[in-house]
């Protein structure tokens, strides 16, 4: 008990010495023992890496779960070391919610299938999402974590200990200033020569961790590279998902949409969202004129019957208005009055009075049916 007290009390003694040196250099009434430049830079350093991780960190955490109760709620378990229960994604919920309604509306309905359809499109984004997000996790914030809560902490208890070696040698040489006598400037000199020795070894140490940091940016780079690599895939998946989904929609668009509104192809709404962007591009762009459509009410007296009820074989071309056109994708005819078309292909079209504006009739030789304005390139 007697040797701890002495070492408390030792402990107190060192500290209040340290703190009084530490106030008087603030206060610029003791001198301060400078680092050097290169020590200077490399602290720096150290400390923008630091700064700079932690933001990034937190933000990927927010790219990866924008919802901060998931974050707090992950945070926790990592902390208590148990397993992260697993997590059902927007997209996987929503598809979960489609593929009931089309249960409950009939699979059988054109409303039905579409659900079941876009339902598990959106199945296979939450499943690419996960694979995303788990990809991050592992490559890329684990390492930012482990160099915060690992290295960094090092690195800062070796500065912490490198600031009290510092405090100890201005205190050594102050006392030395005010040493009179021989024996006091002698023993001052020893305390000063062991606080310059403890004072360099930690420099030194010090140095080396703050001089690691080089590998810790390259160690970084590559996870970063990692990263860019799984949002690239994850990406493109979507991307892919998102195309075939198109597809799929664009083959049952004649089933689906029985086309009842009659307006003017020069109307100035967007197409349809099933349209690909170049097909977006061609329908949109103030360089491609459009077809023009005599705008018909259905209903309306003396009106003339959709095109929908008339046989394409008996429709025959106006004296003008035809139109070349560049064939952007593939597409399967629903039925006998459409047309199937192959990609790159050019064919002729042309629209009628009471005509679904995303339609025209379209001629290929000796074959004629409708196809998808979303589908066509309009050549002037």
């Amino acid at each position: 008990m007697d040797f701890n007290m002495k070492k408390l009390a030792s402990d107190a003694g060192v500290f209040f010495t340290r703190a009084v040196q530490f106030t008087e250099e603030k206060l610029g009434q003791a001198e301060k023992t400078e680092l050097d430049a290169h020590f200077e830079n490399l602290l720096a350093r150290a400390d923008n890496t630091k700064n700079w991780t932690e933001k990034i960190l937190r933000q990927t955490e927010v790219l990866l779960q924008p919802n901060p109760s998931a974050r707090v709620e992950e945070f926790l378990y990592e902390k208590l070391d148990r397993k992260v229960p697993s997590r059902v994604t927007n997209g996987e919920l929503l598809a979960q919610y489609m593929t009931e309604a089309a249960n409950d509306f009939g699979q059988g309905t054109p409303y039905g299938k579409t659900l079941i359809k876009v339902g598990e499109t959106q199945r296979r984004l939450g499943g690419a999402e996960r694979d995303f997000i788990h990809s991050a996790s592992i490559n890329f914030l684990s390492p930012l974590r482990n160099f915060l809560e690992g290295d960094w902490r090092t690195i800062s208890k070796e500065r912490r200990i490198l600031q009290n070696r510092r405090l100890d040698l201005d205190a050594c040489k102050a006392r030395l200033k005010k040493a009179k006598a021989a024996e006091a400037k002698a023993a001052a000199e020893h305390e000063l020569r062991m606080a310059q020795t403890e004072f360099d070894r930690q420099a030194e140490v010090t140095r080396l961790l703050l001089e690691g940091i080089s590998s810790t940016h390259v160690n970084h780079l590559r996870c970063l590279h990692e990263f860019a690599e799984a949002q690239a895939t994850y990406y493109a998946q979507c991307y892919q998902y998102m195309l075939d989904l198109q597809k799929q929609l664009g083959s049952s668009r004649g089933e689906m949409l029985p086309g009842t509104f009659v307006g003017n192809v020069e109307s100035t709404s967007p197409p349809p969202a099933t349209a690909s962007p170049p097909a977006l591009a061609a329908a949109t762009g103030p360089t491609v004129p459009t077809i023009p459509v005599v705008p018909t009410v259905v209903g309306a007296p003396n009106s003339a019957p959709a095109v929908e009820s008339l046989n394409p074989t008996d429709v025959k071309p106006p004296a003008s208005g035809t139109r070349k056109a560049r064939v952007l994708y593939d597409y399967q005819a629903a039925d006998s009055s459409e047309l199937a078309l192959l990609a790159d292909e050019m064919i002729t079209v042309y629209s009628l009075p009471g005509m679904d504006p995303d339609w025209l009739i379209g001629e290929r030789g000796n074959q004629k049916g409708k196809v998808p304005v979303t589908y066509l390139e309009l050549l002037s």
